[in-house]
């Protein structure tokens, strides 16, 4: 890889504070449909605009400073407004603006308060359709005795006038403005005017109130996944595009649209996540099955062999919440692809039958020290990929050679698990990495021609080691090996050196910070694994921390975390962005390991599992086009696990409770 392709030029000290994403006192609250995405930014620090609207055209990634209404000298200023009582005008201001989550109707809405006099005013920002491209704000005036308000807007407010505001005899009044994407010669651009109704549509309104929900009585716990279930579906344009980091790396990976589709999938989504699916399989996948990541094809000595497999285990979670065998069928030879291109010679390693290349989980590859050699993650994902691809071949009849792809999974799970010499396991846990000689890597050194900031840990002298990596406890998390063995145990206990390695903060870093190719800094998705593979294992306190601190973080109000939590050195890198990834894992965290809702074409397993310190939770999953409500409590009360659905009562397995698929919509209590 040429290691110019890390380098970006969008420089934050360049222009208007509001072209910077990381502003102090920042949340961004994402709201939109497919055709249209905005963020509504707080600032409560002073340094950015307090309140802003940033309208973004889903279709063009780029940096914060290319949404249509950033404008290169004023920022968000244009989205200001004013409410004027008599000679006097006031703005939102950093010392008295609250903002939060709300809905209108069940649709997602920013909400923020501030102050004009006596005046109350709450704005909300929602987006009103789900084919529309539109934003609605809706300004509530609330106050005792004034007789008329002037909602002020800036002079180049796209092209609504002022609005004169009698307000009524309790002194309150409400106003919606609506911003609309238009095109003139192809190029959107945002026109803005005022609208008597202001209420969502029916189909934007029955879409989110059929998502999947879950509540626990615990305000932090249901504030987390609420953000989530917010915000994930609009990061997705309505073909199923998505960058991979908002603002940020504007490209996209076929790892992180995998485990978004997984998310939209156990959120309810099927629609949206069979639409990415298909388009990764249509658009990312080659004739020979390699896939792209960074929006490229790589060389085979630095393709991402993970995602093979990655995708591989996405299209059999599709098929086993949805039952739609049709998606697999109509792109079967993508799939035969994606099972032998890591099977290929030129990746085998012929003393122990592992793969090998010289790219890392994490994007490292040869330019910063990655030697060839064997990755945990890529034996992991492939053996789990083919395991699955002969089960979708079992499911829709398509023709394969099953006997062989089981036999390669087989071989491959033992090489990584077993082999005497070469296994991915010392010290009875997992390790990263080894090279083709059989030797642990456990350090890496940068190339001479290395072009990356000295200010990084990679550069400093001194080791730079490789071990822990966050990504070892996937297997975990997955349920491939046994979470309650050593193996677990030993490899969940290494990541507790990654907790505030160069920071006081909290939260784990993805890998061992002296081998850092970025700045050093806590990550919020790869801090979800380590709560996912938590729950797994029993380990409460430790998914309790992880939580705790995702509340704390900065962006936590809203529930929009930057990729990383570090001080970026933008340029050469790009500035932080948001990542959908972590709305992903926390979807995946609630639904797939805290509810434990896992169906498959034969039945339905629940293993819900309550946290420490909860004592219910009640939810609602679409599985197979039913709706499953759940009711789960502590099985004290009746001295054994189990589940109801009216009178009938089916026992707690090893794996669970067991019930046949639904034909209708159901209602579930669920002791554990």
């Amino acid at each position: 890889m040429d290691m110019k392709e890390h380098i970006y030029s969008d420089d934050p000290k360049v222009g208007h504070p509001d072209v910077r994403t990381r502003l102090a006192g920042v949340d961004y609250f994402f709201i939109g449909n497919g055709f249209l995405q905005a963020a509504v930014q707080v600032c409560r620090s002073g340094e950015g605009t307090p309140l802003g609207l940033l309208i973004l055209d889903p279709e063009q990634f780029g940096p914060k400073r290319a949404a249509m209404t950033c404008d290169s000298d004023h920022g968000l200023g244009g989205t200001v407004i004013e409410v004027r009582l008599g000679d006097s005008a006031h703005a939102p201001t950093p010392a008295d603006l609250d903002a939060a989550w709300d809905n209108v109707d069940g649709v997602p809405a920013a909400r923020a308060v501030w102050h004009a006099g006596d005046l109350k005013i709450v704005e909300q920002f929602y987006c009103p359709g789900r084919s529309s491209r539109r934003i609605y704000r809706r300004i509530h005036l609330h106050g005792n005795g004034t007789d008329k308000a002037i909602v002020m807007l800036s002079p180049d407010q796209y092209g609504a006038e002022d609005l004169e505001i009698e307000l009524s005899s309790e002194g309150c009044a409400t106003a919606t403005l609506i911003y609309e994407v238009s095109q003139d010669d192809g190029k959107p651009f945002v026109f803005s005017r005022w609208k008597q109704n202001d209420h969502p549509s029916v189909d934007a309104v029955d879409y989110w109130n059929g998502l999947n929900r879950c509540d626990t009585g615990d305000s932090m716990v249901d504030h987390l996944f609420a953000t989530a279930r917010s915000q994930l579906p609009t990061a997705i344009d309505a073909t199923g595009r998505m960058d991979a980091s908002i603002w940020q790396y504007n490209l996209e990976w076929v790892r992180d649209q995998v485990h978004v589709a997984e998310a939209l999938i156990r959120l309810g989504d099927y629609a949206l996540a069979r639409t990415m699916l298909a388009r990764m399989l249509d658009e990312f996948v080659s004739d020979e099955g390699d896939v792209i990541d960074s929006g490229r094809r790589r060389d085979p000595i630095e393709v991402e062999l993970d995602q093979n497999g990655e995708l591989l285990t996405a299209l059999k979670t599709y098929v086993d919440w949805t039952g739609d065998l049709d998606l697999v069928r109509e792109h079967w030879s993508s799939v035969e692809a994606l099972v032998s291109f890591p099977l290929q010679a030129q990746f085998r390693h012929t003393e122990s039958g592992l793969l090998h290349n010289r790219r890392d989980f994490w994007e490292r590859h040869g330019g910063h020290g990655i030697q060839d050699g064997c990755e945990l993650m890529h034996q992991f994902f492939v053996a789990m990929g083919l395991e699955n691809a002969v089960y979708l071949s079992e499911v829709t009849g398509c023709e394969a050679d099953r006997e062989a792809w089981n036999t390669a999974a087989s071989e491959l799970r033992h090489a990584f698990l077993e082999n005497p010499d070469h296994r991915l396991v010392e010290d009875g846990h997992f390790i990263k990495r080894r090279g083709v000689d059989g030797i642990w890597q456990q350090t890496i050194v940068p190339s001479s021609d290395c072009v990356l900031p000295p200010e990084i840990p990679l550069m400093e002298d001194g080791p730079r080691p490789l071990e822990p990596d966050t990504a070892s406890v996937l297997p975990i998390v997955y349920s491939y090996i046994d979470p309650a063995g050593e193996l677990a145990t030993n490899t969940l206990a290494q990541m507790e050196a990654l907790w505030n390695q160069r920071w006081e903060s909290g939260g784990y870093g993805r890998y061992n910070a002296g081998s850092e190719a970025d700045s050093p800094g806590s990550w919020p998705f790869a801090s979800i694994y380590i709560a996912r593979a938590c729950v797994e294992t029993g380990d409460d306190a430790n998914v309790w921390r992880i939580l705790r601190w995702l509340a704390d973080t900065p962006g936590s109000t809203a529930g929009s975390w930057f990729e990383f939590f570090g001080d970026r050195i933008s340029p050469p890198y790009a500035q932080v962005g948001i990542i959908p990834w972590s709305w992903a894992e926390m979807i995946s965290l609630y639904v797939h390991h805290l509810l434990g809702v896992q169906p498959d074409l034969e039945g339905l397993t629940l293993r819900p599992y309550l946290l420490s310190g909860l004592d219910r939770m009640d939810a609602s999953a679409l599985v197979h086009g039913h709706r499953v409500k759940l009711q789960v409590r502590r099985a004290e009360s009746l001295g054994k696990r189990c589940a109801e659905i009216g009178t009938e009562r089916f026992e707690w397995q090893e794996e669970g409770v067991r019930l046949p698929l639904p034909d209708s919509d159901i209602d579930v209590r669920v002791y554990c």
